[in-house]
């Protein structure tokens, strides 16, 4: 009796214990729907935001437009240079063309509908409209990869110095680009996002000399070409990293120097068209026009009545 009481406690637990955990725990019901997809319930499709609507049909239409593989590479090294490296950013460009293409010139066509203009210069009109949609998208990119390169050339100076101190201080060349990248990410960001793309061949496994070469095509500024010319010649003939960067940074600041007193010598020829248009006159109002009201009032009235 003493031995049959405790078995009976241990069926009765366990039993509970296997119930609970098969209601619980392991849930046949759930797991039988789940595999047969009864009772399994869809999930709602997320809002679609208009934008990426209008990016799709922005792509679709691009699709519609032939392009050859010159172009294409041309297009794309332009985008690129832009800061744009969507892969899938040429189709919106040829997109946007085509839509700007049409729309423009049905916004004139309505515009110039109601005027009494020439029908050849109406044609000429909406013909120009409709080169300004094609051809804007293009001149939008070459336009952003102009600023772009004039952000560079202007960051360059203090990215050039602080690589270096970082070489200087007894960084390797691969690890100045890489905290170069990093310490002037908010400062500097496209210049510091063109290091970190040479930072990420390296690791990849490129050799130096063609990343760096790819960062000049990448970018295709001057000054930028310029300090990888020095970098390639001083990794080719094994003379200094930091004696050559040094020597270049003074170069660079003697450059800008310069650069900076031309700008200041052009100051007074450019100043004489706007002194002459818009100071000029003003100065005449202030000071001729009292005299010439008093001509006018006195000695006008005077003449006139000898």
């Amino acid at each position: 009796m003493s031995f049959l009481m405790p078995l009976i406690v241990f069926i009765a637990a366990a039993v509970a214990g296997s119930l609970i955990g098969l209601k619980f725990w392991i849930r046949p019901k759930e797991a039988i729907e789940r595999v047969t997809g009864v009772g399994v319930v869809e999930p709602e499709e997320a809002p679609v935001h208009p934008s990426l609507i209008f990016r799709d049909v922005l792509q679709k239409l691009g699709n519609l437009i032939p392009a050859s593989p010159k172009d294409v590479t041309v297009m794309q090294r332009r985008m690129i240079r832009a800061g744009i490296r969507n892969p899938a950013a040429l189709k919106y460009l040829y997109g946007a063309k085509l839509a700007l293409a049409v729309a423009i010139p049905v916004f004139v066509t309505i515009l110039v509908a109601g005027t009494d203009w020439d029908p050849a210069n109406k044609f000429v009109v909406i013909a120009g409209a409709g080169a300004i949609g094609f051809f804007g998208p293009n001149e939008y990119v070459n336009l952003k990869a102009k600023k772009r390169q004039k952000e560079i050339s202007r960051g360059l100076p203090n990215s050039l110095d602080l690589m270096v101190v970082c070489v200087e201080s007894g960084l390797g060349l691969d690890q100045a680009i890489l905290q170069v990248s990093k310490e002037l990410e908010h400062a500097h960001p496209d210049i510091s996002e063109e290091f970190a793309l040479v930072n990420l061949e390296l690791k990849a496994g490129k050799r130096r000399v063609e990343a760096l070469r790819n960062l000049s095509e990448r970018t295709a500024s001057d000054d930028l070409k310029k300090l990888v010319a020095v970098l390639i010649q001083a990794d080719r003939f094994g003379t200094g990293v930091a004696q050559s960067l040094r020597a270049h940074s003074d170069f660079m600041r003697v450059q800008a120097k310069q650069i900076a007193e031309e700008k200041a010598a052009k100051l007074g020829v450019k100043l004489v068209f706007p002194i002459f248009f818009c100071i000029l006159p003003s100065l005449f109002v202030v000071t001729v026009g009292p005299v010439v009201v008093k001509i006018i009032r006195e000695l006008i009235p005077m003449m006139n009545g000898i």
